[in-house]
């Protein structure tokens, strides 16, 4: 099956800058983005790209895409959060995926900066292409 859409890297994603920033919702210092033009350019752009699947709450499809194995991803191996995207599928999709699954997803990227809640990069409509 011929992927649709541009071609994502995790390399690509490194293009970002974090600095410290106050949120006073949490008390707390976080990483606020900057992202570089080269990120920008495929924001709300249909993407594929490999990694491996993370489960976060499996019967709610909450997953997350990791450019490493989850002893090593961003949660616990200390990579950055350049490294992970959240995994929103696409409506009426059911499937489940175990930890460390690697698979391609299609989707669209969106960049967040300003939802602290949610994760810097998310692939929505996400669906797996292999």
């Amino acid at each position: 099956m011929i992927a649709p859409g541009e071609k994502l890297t995790w390399e690509i994603l490194k293009d970002v800058v974090f600095k410290k920033k106050w949120y006073p919702q949490e008390s707390i210092y976080m990483l606020y983005p900057t992202f570089g033009a080269s990120i920008k350019k495929l924001e709300h752009k249909e993407v594929t790209i490999k990694g491996y699947v993370i489960p976060v709450d499996a019967a709610t499809n909450v997953y997350v895409l990791s450019a490493f194995p989850y002893s090593q991803c961003f949660f616990c191996g200390g990579a950055g959060p350049e490294s992970v995207m959240s995994l929103k599928p696409k409506k009426g999709s059911s499937k489940k995926y175990k930890t460390d699954e690697m698979h391609t997803f299609t989707g669209k990227l969106k960049l967040n900066a300003d939802d602290i809640y949610e994760m810097n990069y998310i692939l929505e409509d996400a669906e797996v292409i292999e």
